[in-house]
């Protein structure tokens, strides 16, 4: 099944309907979407290499947009879409503790979220509702998702045909990693703030 999903996500890679998909993704997982546009962005450019750069650059706009949606929602929707968001994925707590660090680090925790697995969707979100500096939010998450995007990108563009057998004989252990990356990030959430 997961060799068939493979497969699937190489062929919609291909089609002219991939760059909208990638948007979507990238859009969905800043504000709201548990899963990353990686799985998207990473056969794109491994069936399209001479593309990379269009490709991270439609990813990068596409998740500070989908950003924005998210600090929108943490603003103005607070108690009626992002507390049950927040609910949703067990991260109340965590909001009620980060808030003190937040008022001062707050822009560092964009910029690691932007970066890593941890759900960048839950940053965005609580970043309207602490109201953080808007413009300290939007440098952060370019840079952030930028730099996370264009350097997947780009790795995958320098390294492609090695990187693409490495990745069809290990898709098995390499999901395995992603599973664990991403359910990290969300039990960080819960257990470490």
């Amino acid at each position: 099944m997961l060799r068939r999903l493979y497969d699937w996500t190489m062929s919609l890679a291909q089609t002219p309907h991939a760059e909208k998909a990638l948007a979507g993704i990238s859009f969905a997982e800043s504000s709201f979407f548990p899963i990353p546009p990686d799985v998207l962005l990473i056969p794109m450019v491994l069936a399209d290499r001479k593309r990379w750069f269009r490709f991270a650059l439609v990813c990068t706009v596409a998740s500070i947009i989908g950003a924005f949606a998210g600090y929108a929602i943490g603003m103005f929707l607070y108690e009626t879409v992002a507390r049950p968001l927040l609910d949703f994925y067990g991260a109340q707590p965590a909001f009620d503790k980060l808030k003190a660090w937040y008022n001062t680090y707050g822009g560092w925790g964009v910029l690691f979220a932007a970066v890593t697995p941890f759900p960048y969707k839950v940053l965005t979100i609580f970043s309207g509702a602490t109201g953080l500096n808007f413009v300290v939010f939007t440098i952060v998450s370019v840079i952030g998702r930028g730099l996370r995007f264009f350097l997947v990108a780009w790795l995958l563009n320098r390294w492609g045909e090695p990187m693409r057998g490495f990745i069809e004989k290990n898709l098995n252990l390499l999901f395995v990693i992603f599973m664990v990356l991403l359910i990290g990030g969300f039990a960080a959430i819960k257990y470490l703030l």
